[in-house]
């Protein structure tokens, strides 16, 4: 069988629970192999593999008529962050929280939709606190094409701190667009990073049964 996750000579993932925002722990690249399927049977979802093989983040959706709730775990089934879509919006906004907890969200991440832009898909705000007087700020804008796996982040200093590309066939067997590389800079925790592919699934999976 051919194998999904990448074969590199970049450094393993670091664990999970080590992952910030801006880490200087890693001074190389993270790549990611991401999988657009549940390990368990009738669910949609996201397995992640890291170079070694080894699984690094799941999405399991059990209930697919739910499209509004997406949760990543970590590989022992931990919630990383959960991610819904905002109610009574008239853009097409998702709210990233941390764990399971629903309450403040870490993320607010809108649908591009200027037409005179084709490059943006979306933008991802962080969450006003009473410090700044609750004003957001763009931590990260994403451009490119999702349909096509070929799509970038930039940070607010634009830099690119993560990629999602399409993985090169093996043995002459192409992988489609469910299996595809996400390659995470140092800049960005890998588990955010996975968080917004999550985020381009819901909002350009072009699917009827999105999960």
């Amino acid at each position: 069988m051919t194998k999904v996750h990448p074969e590199s000579v970049i450094p393993p993932l670091i664990s999970s629970d080590k992952q910030r925002l801006f880490s200087d722990r890693n001074p190389n690249p993270v790549v990611l192999a991401v999988w657009k399927k549940s390990l368990i049977f009738s669910c949609d979802g996201f397995t992640v593999f890291d170079t070694k093989g080894n699984l690094v983040f799941r999405v399991d959706n059990y209930a697919a008529s739910n499209s509004a709730e997406v949760v990543l775990m970590d590989a022992s089934g931990r919630p990383l962050f959960t991610i819904r879509r905002k109610r009574a919006s008239l853009t097409d906004s998702w709210l990233v929280y941390d764990g399971e907890t629903t309450v403040n969200p870490r993320f607010t991440v809108t649908k591009h939709v200027n037409i005179l832009n084709g490059k943006s898909l979306a933008h991802v705000s962080t969450t006003g606190s009473p410090k700044n007087g609750n004003r957001k700020s763009v931590a990260y804008e994403i451009e490119g094409s999702y349909a096509q796996r070929c799509c970038i982040v930039y940070d607010d200093k634009r830099r690119r701190v993560s990629e999602i590309k399409r993985k090169e066939a093996v043995g002459g067997v192409s992988f489609g667009g469910d299996v595809f590389q996400l390659v995470v800079q140092p800049e960005i925790g890998s588990n955010i990073a996975m968080a917004l592919v999550v985020v381009l699934e819901q909002m350009f999976g072009g699917s009827s049964r999105r999960f």
